[in-house]
């Protein structure tokens, strides 16, 4: 018998040890193992150099506030072209986060299920990731500089984490950080938003210091897991190292920027405040100047004058998308968006999250695309068939009571 953690709705038996707790399952699993998917004739559009073959099998961990919602844009639209089993949440846009991930939280899921794809938010947790994937999945994920990634976190949690609320001044963040010990209580509500949100994203305890060796265990692990490691920071060049590594073509890798705020809502950075944002969530900046000189040394060996002709190419593509696709060439306000469905989920509090508005006059050839490479996480996922009531209804309340309750 294989017990593991299952949703509420399923029947446990609940045991304490002295300083742990178990879970046992009152059912027996059986795993099938999975077999790699091969694309059959009729879905070979991809063209393989000769010297490789596409990857299809994918773990995307999805890490916040990093972009990768529109990476995931990328890996939605892939796999949708491609007839891939994707592994979904059920009920809401998540993996139940910030809860660890477990298998049972996939829609529809039974044991021995094998799917191609993983790329929603959660707590990683890889034993339980692996069972869902082919032996052969490719492992990766994006990471951002921790001063910028504390910023726009920062603001768009803040609403959720009860904790800043009663930080005073024009300049929250700046406040927070001159004084964090003054504010930031570990135990509190949602805080782990307020430090090293990306350890935490891996699942590691994300309140160690950055000289703890546990940190570095923890780098040394994700090191192994994951085959790549992508820089937000340098999001084209990612791409196209993504791209060069899966075996993928230019056109599967073009993008529109997804879940972006409005810069009227980004507070300015001085050296000094990200030197402290950097400091605060020092174990988040170890693992990025970590991954950030692997990323470099994989740029180095692509070549960094052939690095600098593809990222040429990527813009020329994607601005060719943009004239076709965009009316008025650019992100919107949410207000001024005329066609509900494209409308992305905003914070509380002061929307800021922009999006796109269609061109009426989109030659047919080119309809599907533009829709899709528009569409936000929440759509997207509903247009594949997640039925996101919880998120719905978050949203209803969030939208209808709590901004009420804040104008």
């Amino acid at each position: 018998t294989e017990c593991f953690f299952v949703e509420p709705k399923m029947v446990l038996l609940w045991h304490r040890c002295e300083e742990f707790c178990v879970y046992f399952c009152l059912f027996r699993v059986s795993l099938a193992p999975c077999a790699p998917k091969v694309l059959n004739n009729s879905q070979r559009t991809l063209k393989a150099d000769a010297s490789c073959t596409p990857k299809v099998n994918l773990m995307f961990m999805k890490t916040h506030k990093t972009a990768s919602s529109t990476l995931m844009n990328v890996l939605l639209r892939f796999g949708e072209k491609h007839q891939l089993r994707f592994a979904l949440p059920d009920g809401r846009n998540d993996f139940f986060y910030p809860s660890s991930f477990f298998r049972t939280q996939v829609k529809s899921y039974q044991p021995g299920l094998c799917y191609n794809i993983v790329c929603n938010h959660m707590r990683f947790n890889a034993a339980e990731v692996e069972k869902l994937l082919p032996a052969d999945a490719f492992f990766f994920t994006i990471l951002r500089d921790p001063a910028q990634l504390s910023e726009s976190s920062f603001h768009y949690y803040k609403a959720y984490v009860p904790q800043t609320w009663r930080i005073p001044g024009g300049n929250q963040l700046e406040e927070f950080l001159n004084d964090p010990s003054r504010y930031f209580n570990p135990q509190g509500i949602n805080a782990f938003y307020l430090k090293n949100l990306q350890f935490f994203d891996f699942g590691f305890e994300n309140n160690l210091e950055a000289d703890d060796v546990r940190v570095q265990e923890s780098i040394e692990f994700i090191e192994k897991r994951f085959q790549l490691v992508l820089i937000s920071d340098h999001f084209e060049e990612s791409l196209i190292l993504l791209k060069d590594t899966l075996c993928w073509q230019m056109d599967d890798l073009l993008f529109f920027k997804l879940n972006a705020r409005n810069v009227t809502s980004v507070s300015p950075m001085s050296p000094e405040l990200r030197t402290r944002a950097r400091e605060w969530n020092g174990a988040d900046w170890r693992l990025y100047r970590h991954f950030n000189a692997t990323f470099w040394a994989l740029v180095e060996n692509y070549g960094r004058s052939r690095m600098e002709e593809q990222v040429r190419e990527l813009r020329r593509r994607n601005a060719e998308m943009e004239a076709i696709c965009i009316d008025g060439g650019g992100a919107v306000e949410a207000a001024d968006i005329t066609d509900g469905h494209m409308k992305p989920w905003q914070p509380i509090g002061k929307a800021s999250i922009l999006g796109y508005n269609l061109r009426s006059d989109i030659e047919r050839q080119y309809e599907e695309l533009c829709r899709k490479m528009l569409t936000p996480e929440i759509q997207y996922l509903t247009d594949l068939g997640v039925n996101l009531w919880v998120t719905r209804l978050w949203g209803w309340f969030k939208d209808s009571v709590v901004q009420f309750g804040l104008s």
